[in-house]
C-alpha cells in the first residue's frame, strides 16, 4: 500500500476561509494564509485551495491570496476556482501553486484538461469532480459552478473520461457527505478509485480519524481532504496520522 496523504482544504470566498454542510449555509473559519502556515506546521502532506464563488461570479482566481497563502507553505500546494485556459493555469502556477484543480470548465469544455496535460505534464492537473447521488438514475451526477447546475454527466464515467485526456488525479467531493462529519462516502469513492489508475483524493464527511482509516482501507483512495475538523480545531493533522499510524496504516 502506498503512503496515504492527508489533505487540508481552503475554500476561499471573499479572501476568507468559509465551511458549510452540502455547499451551503457558509461560515467564516478563518484567514487562509494563517492557516496555511498551520497546516505546514502540523505536517499536513499538501494543501488545496478552493476559490469556491470564482466560476459562479464568472471572475479569475484571486492571485494574491494565493500568492501570499504559497509564501507560507514548504509543501505542494493545489489551486482551483475560475480557471478556464492554459493562461489561467500559468498564472496560478507562478503565483506558487504546484497543482491546478479543474472543475467547471473542464466540464464544459473537456479538452482544457489535455491542453493543460501537454503544456504542463498530468502530474499538475487535478480534476475536480462534484458529485451527488440520483434517485433517478440510481448514480451519481456530476455537479459545476460550486455545486449549483446539476450535469447530465455520471461520476464514474466522467472520472474515466478525464483519467484518459491526462489528468493527474482526482479530486472527489462527495455533496451529499459534504459537512455532514459522518464519514466519507465510501461507495462513490470505491466505485470511481476501482474505475481509474491515476490517485484519488476523497473529500466530503471527515468527522474523526476513523473516517480517514475507513475510505483508505474501504474506500481505497490514494488520499483523504477535510476541512471544518481542521479549521475548527477538533483534531489535528498530526493526531489523524498518528491514528492512522497505529491501525498500520503507511502515512508520512
Amino acid at each position: 500500500m502506498l503512503t496515504k496523504r492527508i489533505i487540508p482544504c481552503l475554500d476561499v470566498k471573499e479572501g476568507r476561509v468559509v465551511k458549510g454542510i452540502q455547499f451551503v449555509e457558509l461560515r467564516d473559519a478563518g484567514d487562509p494564509v494563517e492557516l496555511a502556515k498551520v497546516y505546514d506546521e502540523q505536517g499536513a502532506d499538501e494543501l488545496v485551495f478552493l476559490d469556491i464563488s470564482a466560476s459562479h461570479e464568472g471572475r479569475k482566481t484571486m492571485i494574491d491570496v494565493v500568492q501570499s497563502v504559497a509564501a507560507q507553505l514548504a509543501i505542494p500546494f493545489t489551486v482551483g476556482g475560475g480557471i478556464n485556459t492554459v493562461e489561467d493555469m500559468k498564472a496560478i502556477l507562478r503565483a506558487g501553486a504546484d497543482k491546478v484543480s479543474l472543475n467547471t470548465a473542464a466540464v464544459l469544455r473537456p479538452e482544457l484538461i489535455k491542453e493543460g496535460a501537454d503544456y504542463f505534464g498530468s502530474q499538475c492537473i487535478v480534476v475536480a469532480i462534484d458529485a451527488k447521488y440520483d434517485e433517478a438514475s440510481s448514480s451519481w451526477k456530476v455537479y459545476t459552478h460550486g455545486g449549483r447546475n446539476i450535469t447530465e454527466r455520471d461520476a464514474v464515467e466522467w472520472a474515466k473520461e478525464a483519467q484518459n485526456l491526462g489528468a493527474g488525479e482526482i479530486l472527489l467531493t462527495s455533496m451529499d457527505s459534504d459537512g455532514e462529519k459522518k464519514g466519507f462516502n465510501i461507495a462513490l469513492t470505491k466505485a470511481i478509485s476501482e474505475a481509474v489508475s491515476i490517485p484519488v483524493i476523497a473529500s466530503g464527511g471527515a468527522g474523526n480519524a476513523d473516517h480517514f482509516y475507513e475510505v483508505f482501507t474501504e474506500g481505497k483512495a490514494d488520499a483523504a481532504l477535510a476541512a471544518s475538523i481542521f479549521h475548527y480545531k477538533e483534531t489535528s493533522v498530526e493526531e489523524v496520522k498518528n491514528f492512522l499510524h497505529e491501525k498500520e496504516v503507511p502515512v508520512r
